[in-house]
């Protein structure tokens, strides 16, 4: 997939996996592949900027964890301001599909 397709919903995805549970890097990394078929495949360089970015913005919290094992963990949260967020980049991606739909003759859909 093109980068800079795959950039544009980057911050998206990463608010919609972080909706659903707290999670650590690596892990996002992960889940974002396993369900996207390794469509999308986030590099650490890539990740941790969005993730700094959304700390900055309120959007996410972090806090660290021990593991069993004793190794410390950076784990990340959504906020309420991040839930908003979420919320607008959802329009935002629904008004880019449709708009891609509408030039390209298909069928648009509401969700």
């Amino acid at each position: 997939m093109d980068k800079k397709m795959m950039a544009m919903g980057a911050t998206m995805l990463v608010l919609k996996l972080l909706e659903e549970e707290d999670l650590y890097g690596y892990q996002i990394i992960r889940k974002l592949e396993e369900r996207s078929n390794s469509v999308f495949s986030l590099k650490e360089g890539t990740l941790y900027p969005i993730l700094h970015g959304l700390e900055e913005q309120d959007a996410v919290e972090s806090y660290e964890k021990t593991t069993e094992t004793g190794r410390i963990r950076k784990y990340y949260h959504l906020t309420k301001k991040g839930k908003k967020l979420l919320e607008e980049k959802k329009k935002e991606w629904d008004a880019y599909e449709k708009a891609i739909h509408d030039v390209m003759g298909g069928v648009s859909f509401a969700y």
